[in-house]
């Protein structure tokens, strides 16, 4: 029997983060928000309520070793009052199966679950994590009717972080020191900006002419393709991915409740100014209180600006098969 008190709130707690689909990444990012302390109150809703129940009974019973969070296995109307809603929500990645394959089955499922959130919702911010997640940030966009700004997708937060930490283990730094991005799809399209990647504020191309630390071309395409296929060979090894996704949620999670304007190369509504059309994909942004605060305009070389081109007509075809 499920004690009443593990599924039904308390009074009204500031920073509410409700979590559409409590799969591995959808648990995994409710254990990552607790550890962190970063909300206030976090609600599991799931088709399988007792196993949403269970998640929310074994993470408060962690409480009292990290920060005091109020969790529950809750529906719907437990959207209401959320800062932030993420949808994990859908079906999962197979072996062998790419990101894009997966947008009819998934697209499905959304046009069931946005509306049960902004019936409750009008409000707070949607973080889309589910995959292909450019596509399904757009159809979330078109869907719920709210504001470019308050529609996020994770984008190649992880990609972006996977790069650091590759090159930062090539070049023998802390990828902390690292500052590069990768942007375009969530994919196989995706393109790494090695133009702007800066070491210690230092132009690649620079600091790599110190000892020890050459980092040539086809050392750089094998960083990329370790970045690129990253999932797949973990997928091949465990089945899925949760973790490191989860901690890049949280990162986007704390940077909109703290209002920390951080930039994350999140998956936003493409501006004019990249003459791609109207379609969502990576670039870097400025994530704060309101979601989307600015969308930057990076400078890339002719090579990267035709690789953003090639993903953004590839996410343009996939989203004109879907009839938008």
């Amino acid at each position: 029997m499920i004690d009443e008190d593990m599924t039904t709130p308390h009074a009204p707690h500031p920073y509410r983060v409700a979590i559409i689909g409590v799969g591995r990444v959808g648990a995994t990012l409710a254990y990552t928000l607790l550890l962190k302390g970063a909300v206030g109150e976090i609600v599991l809703i799931d088709l399988d309520k007792e196993r949403a129940e269970g998640e929310a009974m074994d993470l408060g019973h962690a409480a009292p070793f990290s920060n005091p969070v109020r969790i529950w296995a809750g529906d719907y109307p437990d959207c209401a009052g959320a800062e932030i809603v993420v949808i994990c929500a859908g079906v999962a990645q197979r072996e062998g199966e790419t990101r894009l394959d997966l947008v009819r089955r998934n697209a499905e499922v959304f046009k069931s679950v946005i509306p049960r959130i902004t019936e409750y919702n009008q409000t707070g911010i949607l973080i889309v994590a589910t995959n292909p997640v450019d596509v399904l940030s757009f159809v979330t966009w078109k869907l719920s009717g709210f504001p470019a700004q308050r529609v996020i997708g994770s984008g190649t937060v992880l990609d972006t972080a996977r790069f650091r930490y590759l090159l930062g283990n090539h070049l023998g730094v802390d990828p902390r020191n690292v500052h590069g991005y990768i942007i375009g799809e969530h994919g196989d399209s995706e393109v790494p900006v090695w133009s702007r990647t800066t070491v210690a504020g230092i132009p690649l191309d620079e600091f790599q002419m110190q000892p020890t630390c050459d980092c040539p071309s086809e050392i750089r395409e094998r960083i990329f393709r370790s970045t690129r296929d990253a999932a797949y060979e973990i997928i091949k090894r465990k089945g899925a991915t949760y973790y490191a996704v989860a901690a890049a949620l949280t990162r986007i999670v704390e940077s909109i409740l703290s209002d920390q304007r951080s930039i994350l190369s999140v998956s936003t509504l493409v501006p004019e100014c990249y003459s791609l059309g109207e379609l969502y994909l990576s670039l870097p942004t400025v994530v704060g209180k309101n979601g989307v605060e600015q969308v930057l305009e990076m400078p890339l070389t002719e090579q990267e600006a035709e690789g953003l081109q090639s993903s953004a007509g590839l996410l343009r075809e996939v989203l004109s098969k879907l009839g938008y």
